[in-house]
């Protein structure tokens, strides 16, 4: 249950990221600026620590073509990712919207495009439809009732 935990992090980690990426955008004055900064972060913490780390245990061999394309692939899914957020704030859109939109939104396209990957095995349960609608619902409700400033 160790992977809960990690759960917890990006939960906490990505619920704040709209808000204080909006924040640095604002004060920086140009969303390249920002998005310039998301880059250097990532630099940091997505290459220097895994190299000391998979350096100080050896282990900074034994990398194949198809791992490290799908994850060159992923990590190119979450820099255009980032981009999309920032451009979004950049032409008018805050935090309080295009977060849950996103949230909302990414859990949907996640099962979809997964069980295009691995093709489920049994029929699927009718249930996950109604998640389908559960999740645009709730994203709905977040706008919705979204607190006033």
């Amino acid at each position: 249950m160790t992977w809960v935990m990690f759960v917890i992090g990006a939960v906490l980690s990505w619920g704040m990221y709209g808000p204080i990426l909006h924040k640095g955008q604002v004060a920086l004055g140009n969303p390249l600026r920002a998005l310039l900064c998301v880059g250097l972060a990532y630099f940091l913490v997505g290459v220097l620590v895994p190299v000391v780390m998979l350096g100080s245990q050896g282990q900074l061999n034994g990398f194949n073509m198809g791992g490290s394309t799908a994850a060159l692939a992923g990590g190119a899914l979450g820099a255009v990712g980032a981009v999309c957020i920032i451009m979004a704030f950049r032409t008018g859109g805050l935090p309080i919207y295009v977060m849950p939109l996103v949230f909302g939104g990414a859990p949907v396209v996640n099962v979809l495009f997964t069980m295009a990957l691995h093709p489920p095995k049994s029929a699927i349960n009718p249930m996950l439809y109604l998640g389908f609608v559960l999740a645009a619902a709730g994203g709905g409700l977040v706008l919705y009732y979204k607190p006033t400033n």
